[in-house]
């Protein structure tokens, strides 16, 4: 059984890139290259269904925590805030994240090993973990699951197919390690 740490005794300090993204049965549309004239055939449904999964990367290990949720909320944040400060128990974690109403709910009980920063608005560029979903679409783009149940073992065995080095390589922006490791010009 762990050790429990002293209160008093300080913890290392993490820090964690935060966002959410949908993944849903509606088609993920690519280019696709054909004889002129030649229209490509791609077989496709309509559906609506759709859950998401939240994550948090930590760009300077490539580390990541991932849940997947029905929908975007702040019950559900609240049930991914306290999973992630299981998981990462033993240090303060610093999540930076985006200003979604529901990141600044009152009703959000923030545990303890946890400090929310915010990215300043309508900046989503800056965010490392909008690498990871562009790079997980990409991917899940080459399936056509018929079923939500299909797809989640897609995307769950997309994620396990990460290695730390592949997320620290698709979320190292330089501001960001920068920042973390106090390197200010």
């Amino acid at each position: 059984m762990p050790s429990k740490q002293n209160p008093l005794e300080p913890r290392p300090v993490r820090v964690f890139a935060e966002d959410e993204s949908r993944f849903g049965l509606l088609p993920i549309q690519r280019r696709r290259m054909t004889l002129k004239g030649i229209q490509p055939i791609a077989s496709v449904q309509y559906d609506f269904e759709s859950f998401y999964l939240y994550a948090a990367v930590e760009p300077t290990t490539g580390e990541r925590f991932i849940l997947e949720l029905p929908a975007i909320n702040t019950l559900n944040f609240q049930i991914f805030l306290d999973e992630f400060s299981k998981a990462y128990s033993a240090s303060f974690n610093l999540v930076v994240l985006d200003n979604g109403r529901f990141h600044k709910a009152q009703q959000l009980s923030i545990p303890e090993k946890i400090g929310l920063v915010f990215f300043p608005p309508y900046a989503p560029e800056l965010n490392p973990t909008e690498r990871l979903w562009r790079d997980m679409t990409d991917r899940v783009a080459q399936s056509n699951p018929t079923s939500l149940d299909e797809l989640s073992n897609i995307v769950m065995a997309i994620i396990e197919q990460y290695s730390t080095e592949d997320i620290r390589s698709l979320t190292s922006y330089a501001y960001f390690i920068h920042a973390v490791n106090g390197q200010f010009s």
